[in-house]
């Protein structure tokens, strides 16, 4: 492929970029995105993290009409890379719901997200306990078993009611 064509390419996953970012672009996070070797930017937004592969095509575009071969292959690799971590961490945007620079939203949806996972788990754990009541033979392991049901059942309840509770909070908050 000639070059003309290849940076043509490059311009079109750029545009296709923007437009995936646009949505994201000036959303704070409070955790790093990347390491320092896949962006030199500071900043915590997406379109800090966009704006520096356009300045890296804008100088490969440069180096290729001046032929500097090395230079071409270093940038040309680089803003592949940060194509796709950039293609990476949109697509995973939704899990990252509690890492945002507003901390009081971000701290409810990080704590809700934990309630949500717990309630995941102790529902799995009472089936669990619920199937081995069927498989045992004793009449001693089976009301084990049973308290153990109960049990679950209760942290189960109250893990719904703190979820409930989280969520009234956040509505609040969004209002």
């Amino acid at each position: 492929m000639k070059t003309a064509q290849l940076l043509d390419l490059l311009d079109t996953r750029l545009s296709d970029l923007d437009q995936r970012i646009a949505p994201l672009a000036g959303h704070d996070s409070i955790t790093p995105r990347f390491d320092r070797q896949r962006f030199r930017t500071t900043g915590r937004r997406m379109q800090d993290f966009l704006d520096e592969i356009h300045a890296n095509a804008a100088q490969l575009r440069a180096c290729a009409t001046a032929n500097e071969t090395e230079q071409v292959a270093w940038l040309a690799q680089t803003v592949a890379l940060q194509i796709e971590a950039l293609q990476r961490e949109a697509a995973s945007w939704q899990l990252r719901t509690h890492d945002s620079a507003h901390t009081g939203l971000g701290k409810l949806h990080k704590k809700l997200l934990e309630h949500q996972e717990f309630e995941r788990r102790l529902i799995e754990m009472k089936r669990e306990r619920e199937l081995r009541v069927a498989e045992v033979e004793t009449l001693v392991e089976q009301q084990l078993l049973h308290r153990e049901i109960d049990a679950l059942e209760g942290r189960l309840a109250r893990c719904r009611d703190a979820t409930q509770n989280l969520e009234r909070a956040l509505t609040r908050l969004r209002r």
